[in-house]
């Protein structure tokens, strides 16, 4: 197992290289994390069967999380792309920054959006519905990182700017563990002093 951070901002790379962390840096071209990952698996030169891809916004995601996602891939032989949600809180369900989730019976991934899914026909929360939050963390098969930045952009993706969905319009599977995670990750500015007193209160700032 290799832990890097790919980056195309020399700051962030500074900042990683500060506390020992190997840092890839890649081109400015990539057009989400997904891509930024396959140019970083490229540059690495060696071989991998799974790729994790850990979004800088999401820096208290749990190391059993991690386990979950990879562990799913590699029981899931039928998906190339797996993922994790967690519980949507009722204040973040019209929040464009919280990406939602619904998945079928087997855990595999049916949509993703920005918008609140599924919506009733109140147009209102249902407090007793279990909504799901995705998390931004992705497990991938290396063969398919390889070919994800081939496949053509879909309409989906472009109208939601989901790099995920491209996977599932393109025919592909995608599988979803459910996890209890509380914390949010850093989608906004005003999200960085939450996530600062999570960490002091955690004893990991």
């Amino acid at each position: 197992m290799k832990s890097v951070v790919a980056t195309d901002d020399e700051k962030i790379a500074e900042c990683c290289r500060g506390f020992g962390a190997d840092v890839i840096m890649t081109s400015e071209s990539c057009r989400n994390g997904t891509e930024r990952c396959n140019e970083a698996l490229k540059k690495l030169g060696k071989k991998f069967d799974i790729v994790v891809n850990i979004q800088g916004d999401e820096p208290l995601i749990e190391p059993v999380i991690i386990d979950g996602v990879v562990k799913a891939l590699q029981a899931a032989p039928d998906a190339v792309f797996s993922t994790a949600v967690t519980s949507l809180e009722p204040e973040d369900a019209s929040d464009p920054n919280r990406v939602k989730c619904v998945v079928d019976n087997r855990g595999y991934a049916i949509y993703f959006s920005r918008g609140l899914i599924p919506f009733n026909k109140s147009g209102k929360v249902n407090p007793h519905f279990p909504y799901f939050l995705h998390l931004g963390i992705q497990s991938f098969d290396a063969q398919f990182l390889r070919i994800y930045p081939e496949l053509s952009p879909t309409p989906l993706q472009l109208e939601e700017d989901l790099e995920q969905l491209k996977v599932l319009e393109h025919g592909y599977k995608m599988k979803v563990i459910r996890v209890d995670h509380h914390a949010h990750g850093v989608d906004t500015p005003e999200d960085v002093a939450k996530i600062e007193a999570l960490m002091r209160a955690q004893n990991l700032s």
